[in-house]
């Protein structure tokens, strides 16, 4: 029987703290929060579980308080073809004490998730200039490791042995690459990337200093992963890349493997 699936049938108590292991212990106490009643100093709920019963899915949501806009921490999991796989859907560490960029709304204050085909220019450019990646509104925790030993915990006390995800944006897969990850499906489109960003290539010859595709980029996870968001990849035409699809990538539960394919990018 699926893993997630089981778990989701258990009383509350029981699943809630093997949930519990899926949260990297800093967020508690870096926001003051008791791991074990979910509740901030002021004794407000702000650890959240969905897991309904006869459900194959199941997230984690971690707030400051109960009415922020944002999460500090949300996760989501689930049940794979495989029974032995858990399935990574979604994540998001967010450091809620810095200021917002609102790259996730249109011009109009929409959500951009109703409206996926539109961008907010100006927030994109304000995003850019802090220093974040496609995908961003704010800085994140830098807790990826601790986030990797969270999911290895809570694969062994299901007796899942792998794990796998998609990358949304070009610099997820490759933080995913330099955090034990590797591709099932994408690396040679990542090889081809990289190859034809490096001087002289296709890719680097489009990178035209406007202000996502600024030629300083060609060398950068960040800098890349803005210029395929601003469509360069569409700009290539090249029928061996297409589009950027987001890769497939998967690791052994405890094994963190050793691909990169932006060797000489820094971030």
């Amino acid at each position: 029987m699926a893993r997630i699936y089981r778990l989701n049938l258990l009383p509350e108590p029981e699943k809630a703290s093997i949930y519990r292991l899926l949260v990297p212990g800093k967020i508690y106490s870096l926001f003051e929060i008791d791991a074990e009643t979910g509740q901030n100093k002021q004794g407000e709920l702000v650890v959240r579980y969905e897991y309904a019963p006869g459900t194959v899915e199941a997230s984690v949501e971690v707030k400051a308080h109960p009415d922020d806009l944002d999460q500090i921490f949300y996760i989501e999991v689930g049940d794979s073809n495989d029974l032995l796989q858990l399935y990574w859907h979604y994540i998001q560490i967010n450091d809620i004490r810095m200021p917002r960029i609102n790259i996730d709304l249109t011009p109009e204050g929409k959500s951009r998730w109703l409206y996926w085909e539109t961008r907010n220019i100006p927030e994109e450019l304000r995003a850019l200039e802090a220093g974040l990646a496609p995908g961003q509104f704010r800085p994140g925790l830098r807790l990826i490791d601790d986030l990797n030993h969270c999911l290895d915990r809570f694969c062994n006390a299901l007796g899942l042995v792998s794990i796998m995800m998609e990358a949304l944006f070009y610099n997820t897969a490759i933080m995913f690459e330099r955090n034990g990850f590797r591709y099932l499906k994408g690396e040679k489109m990542m090889q081809r990337i990289n190859k034809e960003f490096q001087p002289g290539g296709r890719l680097y010859n489009l990178l035209d200093d406007s202000p996502f595709r600024r030629k300083s980029f060609y060398n950068t996870v960040r800098g890349r992963s803005w210029a395929i968001h601003d469509g360069i990849l569409n700009d290539l035409a090249d029928p061996e890349i297409g589009s950027w699809t987001p890769p497939k990538m998967y690791r052994m539960v405890g094994m963190y493997h050793n691909i990169n394919s932006c060797p000489e990018g820094c971030w």
